[in-house]
């Protein structure tokens, strides 16, 4: 009887569960009146459903009385296998509810130091805000590395520089916003220049302190120094970006950097017309449909900054795309 009863209330369909729900009231309360009035239904909509159900499972399930009610043999064999179900359903309720709010879940973001640093910290606020229960796994690296991370499956999103990737099969980016790079020098030591900008001829001869290789602001500045016609002299080279603004900082010489990076206790002077700047795109793989969190962590990148430009709060110097 029990499994005969099962196969007919799981395949019926969903009008099944609210019968279920009505004949564990009924069974709880012993009272059609009560149990009509618990569910919010009336009695005879309750005797309705009760009668449908025991036309389904072809069986009497309650013995009615002028009082009360009890649970024929075939009702109390049905009676914890529909509580069974009904605890099922819920527990299936709450699992999509927790996935539809973004309860649960975890997002692998990679981005590049001087984003860490400067751009990504009230980004990642914002979603931290909006989904709490959602893990953040960030991985600092160069561009290089991070769309060879994204593109092995080691990252869901990554914030890369300059990077177009129209002729990548695999990797695809959205252009997010462009940020001027400037030049620091430390507080206790004069401008590099009198003038309010410097121009990148003015960088010969002077001491700077270089990143790593691979990175990309290295190689921007690097290049900008040959299309003058001159190797840029290192004072000290190998650095990350909080090493580089350290050592820039103690005075061992000078930098180009993005101007969100940029600390108080730096002088920060701008690089003459046409400038230099940076795009930042936000990549991902290309045919990957993305998971619950990483779209949340796409959308909310793209809102805030958004929302942030159209409020006048971006740093100076960053312009959305």
């Amino acid at each position: 009887m029990k499994t005969v009863v099962a196969i007919v209330v799981v395949y019926h369909g969903s009008v099944q569960i609210n019968q279920l729900r009505y004949f564990v009231a009924l069974s709880d309360t012993a009272h059609f009146t009560q149990a009509a009035a618990q569910l919010g239904v009336t009695q005879p909509s309750l005797s309705q459903q009760i009668k449908a159900l025991e036309n389904s499972v072809g069986s009497q399930l309650v013995h009615r009385t002028r009082s009360r009610i009890e649970l024929t043999e075939a009702g109390a064999a049905l009676l914890p296998i529909a509580r069974r179900i009904l605890a099922d359903i819920a527990t299936a309720e709450r699992e999509i509810l927790a996935l539809n709010d973004l309860q649960a879940g975890q997002v692998r973001l990679g981005a590049t130091p001087s984003l860490c640093t400067g751009l990504l910290p009230p980004m990642l606020m914002a979603f931290r805000r909006d989904h709490p229960n959602i893990q953040l796994h960030i991985r600092e690296g160069g561009s290089h590395d991070l769309r060879a991370k994204l593109s092995e499956g080691a990252l869901d999103l990554a914030l890369v520089i300059d990077s177009p990737l129209t002729d990548d099969h695999v990797l695809e980016a959205v252009p997010l916003l462009t940020e001027e790079l400037v030049v620091v020098s430390a507080l206790h030591q004069p401008r590099p220049v009198p003038r309010p900008r410097i121009h990148i001829r003015e960088l010969r001869g002077r001491p700077l302190v270089m990143f790593r290789e691979g990175y990309d602001l290295r190689e921007a500045t690097l290049k900008a120094c040959r299309a003058e016609g001159f190797e840029p002299t290192l004072a000290i080279e190998g650095g990350e970006m909080d090493a580089v603004l350290e050592f820039v900082g103690a005075g061992a010489g000078i930098a180009v950097v993005p101007t969100t990076v940029v600390r108080d206790r730096l002088h920060r002077t701008p690089i003459a017309l046409p400038g230099m700047s940076r795009t930042v795109s936000l990549a991902h793989r290309r045919g990957i449909t993305p998971t619950r969190a990483a779209q949340a962590l796409h959308d909310t990148i793209t809102r805030f900054l958004g929302e942030t430009a159209e409020a006048g709060l971006l740093p100076a110097g960053v312009r959305p795309i």
